[in-house]
């Protein structure tokens, strides 16, 4: 609850300093948490709101990529904005060296051998670096891990 309290509190900061992409942005990932705990019957934890805001970054590169083909620079640029907003919610992403050595742990643990075992890898991997990582990166680390040995 301690991120919801957050993010509720600079809600209302970025009210006062007429910050309307910090104001949007927020606001967007406050209706999606109140939408996900309608569905769930239950109030959400932070872990459950980092993996909302995680959807929203990942979201938000999704509507990048799209704005970079149609030659719309200011929508990149607000979009840009508001991942950098949304990223302070976030713990401090682990880096591709970090995950590695994790993967590699757990590759060895569950004793996979071929892509196919690339299932029980993320299983392991996953619950390790919670908010960290987002699961597409983390994936393809993986597969590539696996492809090569």
């Amino acid at each position: 609850m301690e991120l919801r309290r957050q993010l509720e509190t600079d809600l209302y900061q970025s009210m006062r300093d007429k910050d309307e992409i910090a104001r949007n942005t927020i606001r967007i990932v406050l209706s999606s948490l109140k939408l996900a705990e309608v569905e769930k019957g239950h109030t959400i934890d932070d872990a459950e709101i980092q993996g909302i805001i995680q959807k929203e970054i990942k979201m938000r590169a999704e509507s990048i990529a799209e704005f970079t083909k149609g030659n719309r620079q200011d929508l990149v640029d607000k979009a840009k904005l508001e991942t950098q907003v949304l990223e302070k919610y976030l713990p401090k992403q682990m880096s591709d060296d970090e995950l590695l050595k994790l993967i590699d742990r757990a590759i060895g643990e569950v004793g996979a051998q071929s892509p196919a075992d690339m299932g029980k890898v993320m299983k392991s991997v996953l619950p390790l670096v919670q908010g960290q990582a987002s699961a597409d990166r983390i994936s393809k680390l993986v597969r590539s891990r696996l492809i090569k040995e």
